[in-house]
């Protein structure tokens, strides 16, 4: 009964095993293969527009401009909440650009554009100059967007930043 068994099972393991060693080198067709953009001539053409079509909204405190930058159901989600729609980024930059008004604003670096079927993302470090009561201040922080076809344009489908925390004046000064 045993050897009986035995034989049944190595007849069984004769077939799955070469069956299972094919599948071991073909590419699963539901997964989309990610794609790196930064070394593609039009893919950096056309968000190097979009950055300084960014970069110009901010400098010129245009709220209006850089809520058309994003979908009509983009959702920001920044250190002070998370903002749903078009209306609402827009509103947020209109109280951002009052509260602390950009001199300047920089396009990010350190940044990677990566793209997957129709959709691409990207990630880096952004920074700018406010003005402060007291003068200009530095900021920066990092930043993930996902971007979406529009007709013929990208937009922002959801933007992500972050603030690094400002350094405290060294004691002893003002």
């Amino acid at each position: 009964m045993k050897v009986r068994l035995a034989a049944l099972l190595t007849f069984a393991l004769s077939f799955a095993v070469p069956t299972l060693a094919q599948h071991k080198d073909t590419a699963n067709p539901r997964i989309a293969q990610q794609r790196d953009l930064v070394g593609d001539p039009t893919a950096l053409n056309e968000f190097g527009v979009l950055a300084t079509e960014q970069s110009e909204a901010f400098t010129n405190k245009d709220a209006a401009a850089v809520a058309a930058l994003f979908t009509e159901d983009a959702v920001l989600v920044a250190p002070d909440g998370i903002f749903s729609g078009r209306k609402a980024i827009e509103k947020r930059y209109e109280d951002t650009f009052q509260q602390w008004p950009f001199t300047v604003f920089n396009d990010p670096r350190d940044w990677s554009l990566k793209a997957i079927d129709n959709a691409v993302w990207s990630f880096g470090e952004w920074w700018g100059t406010l003005q402060g009561q007291t003068g200009p201040v530095f900021v920066n922080g990092y930043f993930s967007t996902i971007y979406v076809r529009e007709g013929d344009a990208w937009k922002m489908r959801m933007l992500t930043l972050t603030e690094r925390p400002r350094l405290a004046p060294p004691a002893g000064t003002k």
